[in-house]
């Protein structure tokens, strides 16, 4: 060996660095191979932010759920086309044709009649629905509005300094100026 050069020292420090590198190795192996159960179960986690979700929806399929009328604009709703919710209720209806004279058209009669086959008609749905808001009759917490105007009307208020804060406010000056001397 010391004809390598290497003293007894250095030959030691080389042995000792492999024999921690095997180890770090077989410690690297084993810890891997040998796996840690989990703090805790997945199933026995019920934290707020983790939920487990085995069910499976319908997704864009599920048309039961929601009512699709909701979602229906009147204005794009196409001549003869029936809802599929609805079974229409077909009623005769008499059509009266008016004569080609445009003096002998009675015009209630001919809106009468367009409005007796507007109501008749299966094939327009029933846009009218009750829309239920939150109550704000009496004892709401919702405020009233309608003292928002009477309170203004009876208004003992000097509006003459609105002359003096220029030309820009000229026209509010007049206009509150005319309202203060009707009242007078």
């Amino acid at each position: 060996l010391s004809s390598a050069g290497l003293s007894t020292g250095a030959l030691i420090a080389i042995l000792l660095c492999v024999v921690i590198l095997l180890a770090i190795v077989v410690l690297f192996i084993t810890l891997r191979r040998s796996k840690k159960e989990p703090l805790i179960i997945s199933e026995e986690d019920v934290r707020e932010n983790v939920v487990t979700y085995d069910d499976e929806g319908g997704g864009e399929e599920d048309t039961e759920a929601f009512d699709i009328t909701a979602l229906r604009n009147p204005s794009a709703a196409e001549e003869l086309k029936y809802r599929r919710d609805v079974r229409p209720e077909v009623k005769p209806v008499p059509r009266h044709h008016p004569s080609s004279s445009l003096d002998s058209i009675d015009v209630q009669d001919f809106i009468k009649q367009r409005l007796a086959e507007a109501d008749l008609d299966p094939s327009v749905p029933p846009y009218d629905s009750l829309q239920t808001y939150a109550y704000e009759g009496h004892r709401s917490e919702a405020g009233s509005i309608s003292s928002l105007d009477s309170a203004t009307t009876h208004s003992d208020q000097d509006y003459n300094y609105l002359g003096d804060w220029g030309p820009e406010f000229k026209k509010l000056a007049e206009l509150y100026g005319e309202i203060e001397s009707e009242r007078t």
